[in-house]
């Protein structure tokens, strides 16, 4: 009867130990599952969101002016130009500016924040017109580099009424989207709270 018994009580402690076993190596597989799930999730976000990219044309006429004294500033010799400025202007984000973690025990992506978009480039093609020179004050090689910095500041300032930067917060609030069916596919969620986007904003961009 104690045999039995010892039997059967032994049998009981094996199973525990069994499920236990059992128990700590799922839960270890799962949490792996998990862990790599929150990484290839982060990664094929960074991917996406370096797709964010606006990019806007621009015609502009500038005139150039330039104007040096000589003899004690009794003489001044003018030279001037009329300028077409035909550039490219791209708007995006810096993506280290970005801030998200993973939450794998709610099975959550966090966006803490979305940087601002800026300008990521501005490419110039400069056009002469009516090209005057003065006496002693004419037009050098050295010129051209004056003219470009001169014209990717004037372009620079003709950014803000264009409506590229609000274009591209439209994009940007597109891709915070994306992400959130991307995340959705695997069954974890996008928590985007912080960033405060309203119900009508997304209708605007889901309409």
């Amino acid at each position: 009867m104690d045999s039995m018994l010892e039997l059967f009580l032994g049998l009981i402690l094996g199973g525990i130990i069994m499920y236990w076993l059992f128990s700590f190596f799922r839960k270890k597989k799962s949490k792996e599952l998990t862990n790599h799930q929150s990484t290839v999730l982060l990664e094929k976000i960074k991917t996406v969101c370096k797709l964010i990219s606006v990019e806007g044309d621009f015609a502009e006429i500038y005139k150039y002016e330039n104007t040096k004294e000589r003899f004690l500033s009794l003489v001044s010799s003018k030279k001037k130009a009329l300028i077409v400025i035909k550039a490219k202007a791209q708007i995006g984000y810096d993506l280290q500016k970005i801030l998200m973690h993973a939450d794998d025990g709610n099975k959550k992506i966090v966006l803490t924040s979305f940087p601002q978009p800026e300008v990521l480039s501005i490419q110039p093609e400069l056009d002469f017109y009516d090209i005057k020179n003065g006496m002693f004050n004419t037009f050098t090689p050295n010129d051209l580099t004056t003219l470009n910095q001169e014209a990717k500041k004037h372009i620079l300032e003709k950014i803000p009424e264009s409506g590229l930067m609000d274009t591209a917060r439209k994009e940007a609030l597109q891709t915070v989207l994306l992400i959130e069916q991307i995340v959705e596919t695997i069954g974890w969620k996008l928590d985007y709270t912080a960033l405060n986007i309203t119900e009508e904003q997304k209708k605007k961009i889901e309409g």
